[in-house]
């Protein structure tokens, strides 16, 4: 393998801004999924992260008290406990490795959470090196 070759494809899934500006990312096939992961799995993959970060930005008694405690304690409490929203986070991060775990990284595909860049994309690491047809 030439030194300049990579054994990975990048393809990045951008933010969906037609609603607004919350959380919620593109659900076009990429292409170079083909062959790969059918259309229906991954649309139900990129669905049930969107419905994840609607409801954790989604205005509730829950996050209006826990913003009515943060500031009661000038903010100290936050140090103490998890928001709604930090926990979304990590269920989020945990379906992604379920679905890494049981769909994707067989097929050689990876889907990284996008709290790692920072809730702008998410990214897809698709391996070059093995390409199985489904």
């Amino acid at each position: 393998m030439d030194a300049q070759q990579s054994p990975h494809t990048k393809v990045f899934i951008q933010r969906d801004f037609s609603d607004g500006i919350a959380v919620k990312f593109q659900t076009r096939y990429p292409p170079e999924l083909e062959g790969r992961v059918d259309r229906a799995t991954y649309e139900r993959t990129i669905n049930n992260i969107n419905e994840m970060f609607a409801e954790a930005e989604a205005l509730s008694t829950r996050t209006c008290c826990e913003s009515c405690f943060a500031c009661l304690t000038a903010y100290i409490a936050l140090m103490c406990i998890d928001t709604y929203y930090e926990k979304t986070l990590k269920k989020v991060r945990k379906y992604l490795e379920e679905q890494n775990q049981t769909i994707y990284m067989s097929r050689g595909v990876m889907l990284i959470d996008p709290a790692e860049r920072g809730l702008r994309i998410l990214e897809i690491d698709i391996s070059s090196i093995d390409t199985p047809q489904r």
